[in-house]
């Protein structure tokens, strides 16, 4: 019978045809990732197989890495280790080799991928930096037309550092040409599988194409038996194998080849499988046992090496023959089994003895030294089959040297999983410290900075304190105190829980009572009892301790400690901006000597932002593009400071009047949302079209990130206010600052912004019931109803405005000083609330006091100088936001009767929006020209063209509320006159109704102010 590596591919087609259009996506720059997953046995390998032949004939170069199954804990980045060493010796042509060798000569972190001797700690940063080299090195080794496809099989093995790889790699897809694969077993993927949230989140992505293989159908199967048998198979026969195989190809290609007759096909695929190896020479058995126990590949001279303790087997002849069974197929310089099912039918039918004896013959032929003089095996697998074959002594060595192997590979969570192990192994063996070179506090305080290092920070938190509890020697204790503390900041709520922050001061403070002066645990705590004081207000305390750690790290070089530090003095002198930005400064040199690269991108991002908030623009812009760089340069392209710094730099582009459009393609999914919702500052000056659909697809992402809801929902709501959407407007300002009250605190900086624009919308809201007229007749239910509208919005602009002078008050910034834009935003709250009042007082049925114009319009001048003193402030200016005072304040000026000086203000208005590119604002500005009859450039009254005077005259007793009767009253003509003459207008407005008309009118400029 023939096998189905020699058959064509059967069925599939529209898999295929997927994945080939993957392909040619990749191959014009435009990457994706397939997540391709099926049982066990259904044609995973065979299809991808199939597909990668097809894409190398299209010129596509194909790479196909394996997981292995290796325990809980596995080899940190095997599959990706192994994808750069084929580019490198050649697998996708000698340029992409030549072209990957080149970058990980420049690549340091990669070194520690492809050189397993590679010596020294690494700090933990600079994880991110292998991540960006290892997704530039696939991104280098495809091109256009010439894609690489890297085929990533079996990852239901993945280990945790390989899965966080590939959350990279998606994250960071922009225009390489490339395409990931990625295989795995679905029916292994249970509810508590860790690749099971990996795939939730990666099908997320837009990217992301996600393939279920089912198994064949009748016909599928029928066409598959046929082509494996030659010719069809008797219908008996095929009755059985579609009954008992349920569609899936290994299964049914195993039954077709378990017996010549269906009578004699076994009922279980363990049966099958057994009966199939059964035939083979027992010696060949026996090899095959040996083999299984490495997993599905195992290295030939490693198999070799151990089946060679079984003296009496003839190994060449066995492996022979399971070759040409086809059972073990070969891989370059390894074996593997044809399915991995056969490797684990294998290996469950070993006794535990049998296993142990044969884990324990691996052990000892990995622990040899290989021709560089290093151990065969990889510190992981010896660890396994240490563990395994119930060598404790051995398992618990091997975990250690494999935890630092861990840390050196940037591993952490593989890395505190063989520290958990050491731990576990230590009661175990009674030499265990001597084994170790450390005793157990020492290894609970490296799982704890691996758990901190692996996101975990409530089991650093617990392995920390455990190594804490762990030490009776006091100034040992004192020592590693600061250690605790520092792990505690990584909790997210921890500061708010009560009694937590005051038992930290009062443990680091009894700490400094016993620390040697000087020593690097004093520094340390020191710097961390400056943060935590800071954190809670207690500004002179952390002052004093961050300028001892200051002092005393300059002293002896501890240029982490005094880092931190410096940071942290920057932060309660940043009233003193040009004071702060030197100790800023300083911190960075400090981080980059220290080798904390994401502190350093920190200080770059603080100096960058306390140059732009001191007003200094080229300073700030300076500083920002050389953070941009030195980010390439360490590989933190999209790090977390990196992010702030780019939206940094989105938002004094806006703040120019720079309003232009952003190509988004450069930006990773992890960021996306927030640079989408930074950019909707100026789409919402623009004009764009979709700008309220973006913004709506944004309220889903407010829990991963603040500034989302901040920034994306604020400039929403001034979206929905330009829309005349005023109520949906206002609601949202409440629902944000109800959301960010809860998650960052009451009296944020943000709730001026968002209360002004709230306010707005109310006052617009007024406008437009007062434009179209919907008052009706004094004391009707219209008329009631619009009274009582008006009062609502009355209370709540007056409770807005309390909000917003609330939080100047007690949301200051430190050092206590309100900066220009807060003052300006507050002014234009206050200008806002008064045109409210104006509005509705004018609003027939309100109960608002008429006569606020001349009020109004002092506080939009002051609005417009408050502006203009930011303008000062920033020697840039709040461009669009001065333009938008002046705006208003020209309004104001005309409800006043000042036409002159309101012509010169609406002129300047609409000279910058029109400049800037701000559509609805300069549209607004015409329209007031136009209803004001102001002469602007560019501005030409909306009359006879539009509507005939008569009908101007009817329009203008309509908006009064006037019914048709009436009008003919006042004008003297008939009410059937009447009736054509708003018939016309109706029909020349597109309006369906008189409230309409109004309206329209009014925004068109048609009616007086």
């Amino acid at each position: 019978m023939r096998r189905s590596t020699t058959v064509p591919l059967v069925s599939r087609q529209e898999q295929v045809a997927s994945l080939l259009l993957a392909v040619g996506r990749a191959s014009a720059g435009r990457p994706g990732l397939v997540l391709v997953g099926g049982d066990a046995g259904v044609g995973k390998t065979r299809l991808i197989s199939h597909v990668a032949e097809a894409a190398g004939q299209a010129g596509a170069s194909a790479v196909v890495v394996h997981c292995v199954d290796l325990g809980q804990v596995g080899i940190p980045y095997l599959a990706f280790t192994d994808a750069l060493t084929q580019l490198q010796t050649g697998a996708a042509g000698p340029d992409a080799a030549a072209r990957v060798a080149e970058l990980v000569a420049e690549r340091p972190a990669l070194w520690r991928l492809l050189e397993p001797g590679s010596s020294g700690d690494a700090d933990h940063d600079e994880r991110l930096q292998l991540f960006e080299g290892i997704v530039r090195s696939l991104a280098v080794a495809g091109e256009p037309e010439r894609p690489l496809v890297l085929v990533v099989e079996d990852a239901h093995w993945a280990d945790a550092s390989t899965r966080d790889v590939l959350r990279f790699l998606a994250a960071r897809a922009r225009s390489e040409n490339l395409l990931i694969v990625v295989t795995y077993r679905s029916d292994d993927v249970d509810r508590r599988h860790p690749l099971r949230p990996l795939l939730a989140e990666l099908s997320r992505l837009e990217h992301v194409e996600r393939m279920d293989l089912q198994p064949f159908d009748e016909k599928e199967l029928r066409e598959f038996t046929t082509a494996l048998a030659g010719r069809p198979l008797a219908a008996g026969s095929f009755a059985e194998v579609l009954d008992r195989s349920e569609g899936n190809a290994f299964f049914a290609e195993e039954l077709l080849d378990a017996g010549p007759s269906s009578a004699g096909l076994p009922w279980t695929l363990t049966e099958v499988l057994r009966t199939r190896l059964e035939r083979l020479d027992p010696e060949v058995q026996q090899v095959l046992r040996i083999a299984s126990v490495a997993g599905r590949r195992v290295r030939e001279e490693l198999l070799r090496s151990a089946a060679a303790r079984w003296g009496a087997l003839d190994v060449d002849t066995a492996l022979r023959e399971a070759v040409t069974q086809q059972v073990l197929v070969v891989s370059g310089a390894h074996l593997e089994f044809r399915h991995a099912l056969l490797a684990e039918a294998l290996y469950a039918d070993l006794l535990p003895g049998e296993r142990s004896a044969v884990h324990r013959a691996y052990l000892a032929v990995i622990e040899q030294d290989g021709p560089d003089g290093m151990p065969i095996g990889s510190a992981a697998e010896r660890a396994h089959h240490a563990f395994e074959g119930h060598d404790l002594p051995a398992a618990l060595s091997a975990s250690r040297d494999a935890a630092l192997r861990a840390r050196r590979l940037l591993a952490p969570e593989e890395e505190l999983k063989h520290w958990e192990q050491v731990l576990a192994l230590w009661e175990s063996v009674p030499d265990a410290e001597e084994r170790i070179g450390s005793d157990r506090v020492a290894v609970a305080l490296s799982a704890g900075e691996a758990a901190a290092r692996a996101g975990d920070p409530v089991r650093a938190v617990k392995l920390t304190r455990r190594a804490v509890d762990g030490v009776d020697d006091p100034v040992r204790r004192a020592g590693i105190q600061h250690v605790l503390v520092h792990r505690y900041l990584d909790l997210p709520t921890w500061d708010e829980t009560p009694g937590q922050v005051e038992a930290a001061i009062a443990d680091l403070r009894a700490a400094l009572e016993i620390l040697p002066e000087r020593s690097p645990e004093r520094i340390w705590t020191n710097a961390l009892l400056a943060r935590i004081a800071m954190i809670v207000d207690q500004d002179d305390d952390a002052r004093v301790h961050a300028d001892c750690a200051i002092e005393e790290a300059r002293a002896t070089g501890q240029s982490g400690a005094l880092a931190w530090a410096l940071s942290t003095l920057a932060v309660l002198d940043v009233a003193d901006p040009d004071r702060a930005s030197a100790l800023l400064d300083e911190a960075r040199t400090a981080a980059a000597e220290a080798g904390d690269v994401l502190t350093e991108m920190r200080t770059l991002y603080s100096g960058a932002a306390n140059r732009f908030y001191a007003g200094e623009l080229e300073a700030a812009e300076q500083r920002v593009q050389h953070a941009l760089t030195r980010a390439e340069e360490l590989g933190l392209a999209w790090s977390t400071p990196t992010l702030n710094l780019r939206i940094l730099q989105e938002v004094m582009l806006y703040f120019r009047g720079d309003l232009a459009e952003r190509n988004s393609a450069g930006v990773p999914s992890t960021a996306r949302h927030v640079m989408d919702a930074t950019r909707m500052y100026a789409a919402v000056a623009r004009g764009d079209d979709d700008v309220i659909t973006r913004g709506e697809a944004l309220l889903d992402h407010w829990q991963s990130d603040g500034q989302i809801a901040l920034i994306g929902g604020g400039s929403l709501v001034d979206a929905l206010t330009w829309a005349g959407r005023y109520d949906d407007a206002a609601a949202l300002a409440v629902r944000i600052t109800d959301h960010l009250g809860e998650v960052w605190t009451e009296v944020f900086l943000g709730r001026i912004w968002l209360s002004a624009l709230a306010i707005a919308a109310l006052a617009d809201a007024a406008e437009a019931d007062r434009s179209a007229g919907r008052a009706g007749a004094p004391g009707s239910a219209a008329a009631t109803a619009v009274g009582s509208r008006a009062a609502a919005r009355i209370d709540s602009g007056d409770s807005l405005l309390a909000i917003a002078r609330e939080t100047a008050q007690r949301g200051r910034p430190r050092g206590g000083v309100l900066g220009p834009e807060g003052r300006a935003w507050l002014q234009r709250a206050t200008a806002e609330n008064a045109r409210l009042h104006a509005v509705v007082g004018n609003v027939p049925g309100s109960t608002g006091t008429e006569g606020e114009a001349p009020a109004a319009g002092e506080l939009w001048r002051t609005a417009a100088a408050a502006w203009q003193d930011t303008v000062n402030a920033f020697d840039f200016g709040y461009r669009y936001e001065v333009a938008r005072s002046r705006y208003r304040w020209a309004e104001a000026l005309l409800g006043a009767g000042e036409r002159e000086a309101a012509e010169v203000e609406a002129a300047e208005a609409l000279s910058e929006a029109q400049d800037m590119g701000a559509r609805p604002l300069a549209d607004a500005v015409r329209a007031l020209a136009r209803r004001a009859r102001l002469d602007l450039p560019g501005v030409r009254r909306a009359t006879a063209s539009t509507l005939t005077d008569r009908e101007e005259e009817v329009l203008g007793l309509v908006a009064q509320g006037l019914s048709n009767r009436q009008i003919g009253e006042r004008l003297f003509i008939s009410t059937k006159t009447v009736s054509v003459h708003v018939s016309n207008l109706l029909a020349k407005l597109g309006a369906s109704g008189r409230a309409e008309a109004v309206s329209l009118a009014h925004q068109r400029g048609l009616l007086e102010v």
